[in-house]
């Protein structure tokens, strides 16, 4: 089984290329880089490594946030449109789940931490089991950025990707030690979080969900 893993949930995008739960290449990606756009190169560049072409890829893994809406959305495309072509399977895992397994060294329980910008971050409790693996008991939560550190402490977890915690990344290359689930192509979109900013203005200035617009629900919509 060969699996691509993408995940872009924060500025440090990561591709690996997995046969069956060994990472066999991996690769980063800046993404917030202006104009330019740097994933789908490091995906090609990671298969390249492997030995191998995207048809050869048997599933797509895909960091499903939450984190940056614009890198989300990248990555969020990038692997709906080569699941799309290829016929294959689309997994959606949680980044923060992958941040904790690329930040946790023991056994036991951890809080992940992704900063939501505006003081705030995104917050996952988790456990790491003594096969590696690493379950979620419940959802992220959206929590002000001050309250981190007691927020763990509550819990009487291992805070990683915040200070004063360990310091980590998402990465790709951990998916197979976070369980994955099989997404619906066609209407899976990964959780941003939140709105993005462009969004939040838009709404601000039309005073009526950007939604509305969409479905045909605005006030005079027929």
């Amino acid at each position: 089984m060969i699996t691509l893993a993408i995940d872009a949930s924060t500025a440090a995008g990561s591709v690996a290329v997995l046969r069956d739960a060994m990472v066999i290449a991996e690769g980063e990606a800046v993404m917030r880089s202006g104009d330019r756009e740097f994933l789908l190169p490091a995906i090609q560049g990671a298969l390249a490594r492997a030995g191998l072409t995207v048809g050869s890829v048997d599933r797509i893994v895909c960091g499903a946030g939450p984190g940056s809406f614009t890198s989300l959305r990248i990555a969020g495309s990038i692997a709906k449109g080569i699941a799309h072509a290829r016929g294959i399977p689309l997994l959606a895992v949680s980044s923060l789940a992958l941040l904790v397994a690329e930040g946790a060294q023991t056994t036991g329980t951890y809080v992940a931490a992704i900063t939501a910008l505006r003081g705030e971050h995104y917050v996952l409790t988790a456990t790491v089991g003594e096969d590696g693996g690493v379950f979620e008991p419940g959802p992220f939560e959206l929590i002000a950025s001050g309250a981190i550190a007691g927020y763990a402490a509550e819990r009487r977890a291992t805070l990683i990707g915040a200070p004063p915690g360990r310091p980590a990344q998402p990465h790709a290359r951990s998916a197979s030690r976070v369980e994955a689930t099989m997404v619906n192509l066609a209407s899976w979109e990964p959780a941003y979080g939140r709105l993005a900013e462009a969004q939040v203005k838009w709404e601000a200035s039309h005073g009526r969900p950007l939604d509305a617009e969409r479905h045909g629900t605005a006030p005079g919509a027929k």
